[in-house]
């Protein structure tokens, strides 16, 4: 078989060929949607859809909290393991507290930044705080186009910063802090980690980057190499880059392509991964290496057989799974001790 043949055909794993097909004939009648249509497509597809694909997570303590940003307030979901009910159950300040506080993992949901709630990945956030043994933190980042770049990126760092000063608060250790997303969301994850190093914010301990969109000036060669139809068009990222940066100039603004940054040196150490059939797969490449050039201790992986997002199908897929209880088992590594 010639490349030309495999670049145009590109091996998937047949598990997931039935999801392909019904998400090729979403996407023919989704191109022309709005924003709020897309949205409100998208939470349908979540809640008819997503425990078919994902397994439904342990059981946690969950508590929706506002967190200030920017003269107004986001939600953050608050996963506590649930052998802790006592402690994370009871938030009076004379309540009983026995042990040393969890680490906090910050989680980012993707979406192109336009879309995506934090309904989409409790299961996951479940999965992460009892396989790691930490407090997950879920952020609810405000949407673009009416809210567009900085302002996903600064509801974010705010966050992990307001998280980071109340750890007393919520029974957490900002001594042990991590961060993580998926696409956009790991899009944001690495910009976070980015802010936190240059002006003085939280030391984060890890940085957690799925499938992450870290050159937004479209630069990868997998942007051309992997045809439509896999989930993630040339034409949905368009939209969402559009509507997120408003002046597609601003692509080349190391806050929206951390790729970009001059000085990669001093961030966290990362565990980067990208799907094989996913145009966003050399953006997960070339950062890892970046990162590694900058001095900086990576552990990248490029998943065989999967397109956009499939590595959080859990239920359907084997390889989704032993991928997830990899990259826990990593973050938990990482969050174990304090690095002096």
């Amino acid at each position: 078989m010639s490349h030309d043949a495999r670049v145009r055909r590109p091996h998937v794993d047949p598990r997931l060929l039935p999801l392909l097909w019904l998400g090729r004939l979403d996407s023919r009648r989704s191109i022309e949607l709005s924003i709020p249509e897309a949205r409100a497509r998208s939470e349908r597809a979540a809640r008819s859809g997503r425990d078919l694909v994902m397994s439904p997570g342990p059981r946690c303590i969950e508590r929706d909290i506002l967190v200030p940003v920017g003269g107004t307030s986001i939600t953050v979901r608050m996963y506590w393991p649930n052998s802790r009910e006592g402690r994370a159950g009871d938030r009076r300040p004379d309540a009983r507290r026995a042990g040393a506080p969890r680490p906090l993992h910050v989680f980012i949901h993707g979406g192109g930044w336009c879309v995506g709630t934090l309904y989409e990945r409790d299961p996951r956030c479940r999965e992460i705080a009892v396989g790691a043994d930490c407090v997950v933190a879920s952020i609810e980042y405000r949407l673009a186009p009416e809210h567009p770049f900085p302002v996903p990126l600064e509801d974010c760092y705010a966050a992990l910063c307001w998280l980071a000063d109340h750890g007393g608060e919520l029974d957490v250790d900002p001594a042990r802090l991590s961060i993580g997303g998926e696409s956009a969301g790991a899009n944001l994850a690495a910009s976070a980690c980015l802010l936190a190093r240059d002006r003085g914010g939280p030391r984060i301990r890890h940085q957690w980057l799925d499938v992450p969109a870290v050159d937004l000036t479209l630069g990868s060669p997998s942007i051309e190499e992997v045809p439509d139809g896999y989930l993630l068009d040339r034409h949905a990222i368009d939209t969402y880059l559009n509507c997120y940066l408003g002046d597609r100039a601003l692509a080349s603004d190391p806050a929206a392509s951390p790729l970009l940054a001059g000085d990669l040196s001093r961030l966290p150490p990362a565990w980067v991964t990208g799907c094989a059939v996913d145009k966003l797969r050399d953006d997960a490449t070339r950062y890892a290496a970046a990162l590694r050039s900058a001095g900086v201790p990576v552990q990248s992986r490029i998943l065989p057989g999967m397109f956009h997002a499939a590595f959080a199908f859990t239920r359907i897929l084997p390889a989704a799974k032993q991928y997830e209880r990899a990259s826990i088992g990593a973050l938990a590594g990482a969050l174990r001790t304090v690095a002096a």
